[in-house]
């Protein structure tokens, strides 16, 4: 019995060891099975980034796509109706038209070419007697390309005499016509030639080393350094006090969409040159009329900078779900479904569809709250507000109680969309009352875009009050384009008539110079109308 019982106490032991090296190899398949899948996810969103489609559409879920194998056996349906001659029917498809000559000239000026007889051969061939002519034949028209042109100005001052004086006193009154006012004093700086030189770099996206180069082809030693110093000087002494202008209108606007990127300025106090500093973008919707694009360079992204910003903003507020932005008070946060439906899409992996991936059903709902979207985007706010109550609110509702039943290994990207909208469920869901937002940050998004893609051009700021210029001109022509102005045409006149009111002009003389202002607009029209 001794014996007996000490074997069955070993095996005991021996079947217990077992047991815990099972239990420890199950929880080691566990973790190495979540570090591979964590290792395809970014693998997957690396090759997604690289060779993948960039934009976010519908077709990443493919719900609905069946077996090319199994698709006869799935779509049988013996009370199916047969086709008649009416159902059979295709309605003709029209292809767009391509553009005419004419439709791709009809804004620019004409000049005509008629080829004539020499003077010496204007006679019939048989007769020989003179030939009239009697109208023209249209044979083909060709697009011209004319150079710049670039000219001295030199302006002199007429002089006038009093000759009654003279003849009375023998002292004659001089008079002369004073000056207009200087855009840079001792400078050869013009109102064309700066604006031309914004245009190019902050629209065009060509870096001043490269303006230089074709300012030396067209025989003209324009130095980056002396163009900088143009820019700089132009934007913080007459361009400076509308920019202030436009944050004040900004800031009454009802919603505020707000996203920023980095920005390299290479002599920053404080810090080094490799360091990375903030542009901060705030745009107002196409809602409230007046289109307004606003850029604010800050040394990093604390949100601190947004909070003092936004400082008396009373509006909705529309971020992604950077938590800097909680800092500010006294908005109505909400959130960009955009940005969501983004964290759902990393998290798929290839060929998901909503029977086979959890993120694929997340992204499946935004897909939906953007199609509802699209029917209220030409609602008025109050009927868009009442209409995504009953319409959307329901979809929301569904969509929160899915996400409560989801279970994600920690760390995947999986989890990481369900914890970003675990977060943002208040914010993602304020638009439910308030008609006036956008369901998106893309207007932020979209306003910011031209300065990043500037910034692959031109990489770098030298200077902290550089980079601050650069925020003045790039809100200027953001904003001009975005009130459907060309950005030279408004630079253009900004920089030859703001000089005549002064270094500290009233808040009136300055909002008649606002893009969405008539006189602005006709001014512009105006110009385009004496190019052509």
């Amino acid at each position: 019995m001794g014996k007996k019982g000490s074997s069955s106490q070993a095996d005991i032991a021996v079947f217990s060891q077992l047991q815990e090296e099972n239990a420890a190899l199950k929880q080691e398949n566990e973790e190495l099975r979540r570090k591979l899948e964590r290792m395809n996810e970014l693998l997957l969103n690396a090759q997604r980034a690289r060779f993948g489609q960039s934009s976010e559409k519908r077709e990443y879920v493919m719900s609905q796509q069946l077996g090319l194998f199994n698709e006869a056996e799935t779509e049988q349906d013996h009370k199916a109706p047969e086709p008649t001659e009416e159902t059979l029917t295709v309605k003709e498809h029209k292809r767009k038209p391509k553009r005419t000559a004419d439709e791709l000239t009809a804004d620019l000026p004409v000049r005509e070419v008629i080829l004539e007889l020499p003077e010496d051969q204007p006679t019939c061939s048989t007769c020989g007697h003179p030939l009239k002519r009697m109208g023209k034949k249209y044979l083909y028209e060709e697009l011209e390309i004319i150079p710049r042109q670039v000219h001295v100005i030199k302006y002199y001052s007429a002089t006038y005499a009093c000759e009654n004086c003279e003849k009375e006193s023998g002292y004659a009154h001089i008079y002369s016509v004073a000056a207009p006012p200087r855009l840079l004093k001792h400078s050869l700086a013009s109102p064309s030639t700066v604006a031309d030189v914004m245009v190019r770099k902050y629209v065009d996206g060509l870096p001043l080393y490269r303006q230089e180069k074709i300012w030396a082809r067209e025989g003209i030693a324009l130095s980056r350094a002396t163009m900088a110093n143009w820019v700089i000087q132009t934007a913080q002494t007459w361009l400076k006090p509308l920019y202030r202008r436009l944050k004040k209108h900004l800031l009454e606007s009802r919603v505020i969409y707000a996203d920023e990127t980095v920005v390299q300025v290479l002599k920053e106090d404080g810090k080094p040159a490799a360091s990375e500093s903030r542009m901060w973008v705030y745009g107002s919707g196409e809602r409230g009329g007046r289109p307004i694009r606003f850029f604010e360079y800050q040394p990093d992204r604390s949100g601190k900078h947004a909070a003092a910003f936004l400082k008396g903003f009373t509006g909705c507020l529309v971020t992604d779900g950077y938590p800097g932005y909680n800092q500010v008070t006294g908005a109505v946060r909400c959130g960009c479904w955009a940005h969501m439906r983004r964290k759902w899409r990393e998290a798929m992996p290839k060929g998901a569809t909503t029977a086979t991936s959890k993120a694929a059903i997340g992204y499946e709902y935004c897909n939906k709250l953007f199609v509802l979207e699209k029917k209220f985007s030409e609602m008025s706010d109050a009927v868009r507000k009442t209409a995504r109550q009953v319409k959307a609110e329901p979809l929301l509702e569904a969509y929160w109680l899915w996400l409560k039943t989801l279970d994600p290994v920690p760390g995947s990207k999986l989890a990481e969309a369900v914890t970003y909208a675990q977060n943002q469920k208040p914010d993602l869901s304020a638009f439910l009352d308030h008609g006036e937002v956008e369901i998106s940050n893309n207007f932020a998004e979209n306003a910011i875009r031209p300065f990043v893609v500037g910034r692959k051009n031109w990489l770098f700021s030298d200077t902290a009050k550089g980079a601050e210029s650069s925020a003045i001109i790039y809100t200027l022509v953001e904003t001009a384009k975005a009130n459907g102005l060309d950005p030279y045409a408004y630079l253009f006149q900004l920089l030859e008539e703001l000089p005549y009111l002064g270094r500290n002009p009233s808040p009136n003389d300055l909002d008649i110079f606002m893009p969405w202002q008539p006189a602005v607009r006709t001014a512009y029209v105006s110009s385009v109308s004496s190019k052509s």
